[in-house]
């Protein structure tokens, strides 16, 4: 691979990949406005997997074998798919998307959290701890309780509920599929193929039918499965083929800011001061459990 400081063709993918997910929060939002949150994670659950498993047609690879393999994926997509997508779809009908965007942030923290839990191999190093407390410090400052709560409180729970579940699909997915041969593509491929298994089986008995079909709402769904869930896998595993994982993990910095833009500007949702930078706060928080922020080690 490329040192992709030098190589800068992983870039357009990577710009349009951070847009892509940004826009999820607004797309969400939209499609709330005629379908009930589980309809909107089955949506685009349903959708990703189509748009995925038609890339994984063109590429002409095959999905994973073996019963283990797929016992694995169904867990998975639970923890990526099924239960953060309707956390996310519910969430937003009591919160902005902007709000939603900034909680998707704390993404990496949970992960971090969940891996040092778990993970034998994870140790509590200083900077870890460090940009733990000071992440979640940031997630108090969005909160902003000293404004109240009100009926706030469980929006942002199932919000932030949403990225504590991405948090423990990714250690999940390091402990039991890593190694494995098949493609990123493959694997995510499966992975919405279980979700949509697993949601079809409770919409029928959750949900009621849709009884209005708007164009904004039925587009913000393709755009959210299709293009959210669908195209930007593909692009992210493009990402981390030319430029590496560590790379590609920068994304967490970008998808905030596409959001607060779409919110505000496309929606018009308010932004209140604590929003932007408790949400600084947590990615400064993100960049110090990373160790970006630390001074490189003269030879």
């Amino acid at each position: 691979m490329a040192d992709a400081r030098s190589d800068r063709s992983w870039l357009p993918s990577f710009v349009v990949l951070s847009a892509i997910w940004g826009a999820s929060f607004l797309f969400i939002k939209v499609g709330d406005r005629a379908f009930e949150p589980l309809q909107v994670a089955f949506g685009r659950c349903l959708l990703g997997a189509i748009a995925l498993l038609g890339a994984l047609a063109l590429r002409r690879e095959p999905l994973p074998r073996g019963r283990e393999a797929w016992l694995h994926l169904m867990v998975i997509a639970v923890l990526f798919n099924s239960v953060p997508f309707a956390l996310f779809a519910w969430g937003e009908t009591e919160v902005s998307s902007v709000v939603a965007g900034i909680w998707n942030a704390t993404t990496p923290l949970n992960t971090l959290l969940v891996a040092l839990a778990v993970l034998p191999d994870e140790r509590p190093e200083r900077a870890r701890v460090l940009g733990l407390a000071t992440g979640f410090a940031g997630v108090v400052v969005v909160l902003g309780p000293w404004s109240g709560l009100g009926g706030r409180l469980l929006g942002n729970l199932a919000c932030y509920g949403a990225a504590a579940c991405y948090g423990l699909g990714f250690v999940y997915t390091r402990r039991y599929l890593a190694g494995r041969r098949e493609s990123a593509v493959s694997l995510s491929a499966a992975q919405t193929l279980c979700g949509s298994i697993q949601l079809a089986l409770v919409v029928p008995w959750l949900t009621s039918a849709p009884h209005r079909f708007p164009v904004d709402s039925v587009l913000s769904m393709i755009a959210l499965g299709a293009g959210g869930t669908g195209i930007a896998y593909v692009l992210n595993y493009e990402v981390i083929r030319r430029a590496g994982a560590t790379v590609a993990s920068t994304v967490t910095y970008l998808i905030p800011l596409f959001s607060t833009v779409l919110g505000v500007v496309v929606l018009g949702e308010g932004l209140a001061w604590n929003q932007p930078v408790g949400a600084a706060v947590v990615l400064l928080g993100v960049a110090l459990s990373q160790g970006r922020l630390s001074r490189p080690r003269r030879e």
